[in-house]
């Protein structure tokens, strides 16, 4: 198949990469910060329009939801060049609402649209073990299955409607977000109370406050290491999605809205370009203690 792929980023770059090794064709829009290894294995073009053009099947992995709306509609944008019958997946993470009005938009050019947000990181990305939810018609949930299954291990159809897969995503990262925050405390906690945090870890992590956020950030927490593999500022965009689509909702969600304003702080502090278990440096200045620190 020709897939073009839009969005070459952290995440975006090994999940093309995968497709390629999957056998299909990829075709990518030009950009100074394409790799050499990207570069070797995609044709590239000038504009979203153009990949659109030549594309069977277009991806979308971008930042935000302005960043979706300039690739499919701006200026050469990827509607423009799109044909009846190409199918449009974005699986980037961005607004329930806004996810609806694009789909219909594309649905008017004879095309199918799905939103298929994804959990699981960098390291995710590059193993094909990615969680994908996607929401979108039940035909084009199918179609595009073979090609989830070269990107992900756990593949869910949320429900028929466009939209669902955003809100599947929404909700996962109110659970990381939450669940990252409540381990920096406890180990905050245990550091300041005088026990190792990571002897701690260790025996915590048999028992019923396991996860995955308290064996691999825990695990970064403890080390200091905070180069990106999900960063801070798109973590605190969407739990501004949650926020935002919670006030719609008449829905109070009061422990997202403080662990948003703990990732603020991460932000005002520098940290916007961290992993997002960096988070636990502001409950750390909060009580003058690293647990890092030896002494």
């Amino acid at each position: 198949m020709k897939i073009g792929f839009i969005g070459l980023g952290i995440m975006g770059r090994p999940m093309a990469l995968n497709l390629k090794k999957g056998g299909h064709e990829l075709i990518v829009p030009e950009r100074a910060s394409l790799t050499g290894d990207v570069r070797e294995a995609a044709r590239v073009v000038a504009t979203p329009r153009d990949v659109a053009a030549e594309s069977e099947t277009l991806i979308l992995m971008l930042p935000d939801t302005p960043d979706v709306e300039t690739v499919l509609f701006g200026e050469n944008g990827a509607a423009e060049g799109l044909r009846k019958g190409t199918l449009v997946i974005d699986m980037s993470s961005i607004s329930p609402i806004e996810t609806r009005d694009y789909a219909k938009r594309i649905n008017a050019k004879g095309c199918d649209y799905l939103d298929a947000p994804v959990s699981g990181g960098e390291v995710g990305a590059k193993q094909a073990t990615l969680t994908v939810m996607i929401g979108g018609p039940d035909a084009a949930f199918e179609r595009a299955k073979p090609l989830f299954e070269l990107m992900g291990k756990t593949i869910t159809h949320v429900g028929p409607e466009n939209g669902a897969g955003q809100v599947c995503k929404v909700a996962n990262q109110i659970i990381v977000a939450l669940n990252i925050q409540a381990v920096s405390e406890a180990l905050v906690f245990a550091s300041r109370a005088g026990a190792d945090p990571a002897k701690v870890r260790a025996a915590i992590s048999g028992g019923f406050a396991a996860s995955r956020v308290l064996e691999l950030h825990g695990e970064r927490m403890i080390k200091g290491s905070f180069d990106p593999g999900f960063k801070i500022k798109l973590h605190q965009k969407d739990l501004n999605l949650a926020l935002s689509s919670a006030k719609a909702l008449d829905l109070a969600l009061p422990n997202t809205a403080v662990v948003q304003q703990l990732f603020a702080s991460c932000i005002a502090h520098g940290g916007a370009e961290q992993d997002h278990s960096a988070l636990i440096q502001v409950t750390e200045g909060l009580a003058a203690h690293s647990i890092r620190d030896k002494k």
